[in-house]
């Protein structure tokens, strides 16, 4: 079975306890997954441009004249102050952000193996996947670059 997400195949089926599950519930499922994953690495990039572009304006602050002035929205209210050095609040937000993109990391790995999971669990594979399962059991070893393998993510 083929979708637009990716492709998947169900090679049979199994039960899992509660009864059998048909092949366009485990479609629906891997897309729901497939779907959340594609956020998270979404919100991660978006969140990585956020860092950037805090980095990009702390290092232009560094290198302003002191005398020059410049603005900053407080509350709604444009407010002009003097560039003496990057404001704290800038810094506090650079970190936040860098924050945000460890848990939203990690969140991102968290759904890759679950994603895995629910493949193996429903022996599923996708589709253009030629892992024999003997390299796949070789392969296992290799730590952070087993837990991706196999999820598409653009």
């Amino acid at each position: 079975m083929t979708d637009s997400g990716g492709g998947v195949s169900k090679s049979s089926s199994r039960s899992t306890g509660k009864g059998a599950v048909s092949a366009e519930q485990v479609t629906a499922g891997f897309n729901r997954l497939w779907q959340e994953q594609r956020g998270l690495a979404s919100k991660v990039a978006g969140r990585e441009m956020e860092l950037n572009e805090h980095s990009l304006v702390i290092d232009t602050l560094k290198e302003v004249d002191e005398t020059r002035k410049g603005y900053r929205m407080v509350g709604g209210v444009l407010v002009e102050q003097t560039v003496k050095e990057v404001p704290p609040a800038l810094e506090g937000d650079k970190e936040q952000i860098q924050k945000i993109i460890e848990t939203l990391s990690q969140q991102l790995q968290a759904k890759g193996k679950e994603l895995n999971e629910f493949l193996e669990e429903h022996n599923t594979c996708l589709m253009g996947e030629d892992e024999k399962p003997a390299a796949k059991e070789s392969s296992e070893g290799a730590g952070a670059k087993s837990s991706s393998a196999g999820v598409l993510v653009s």
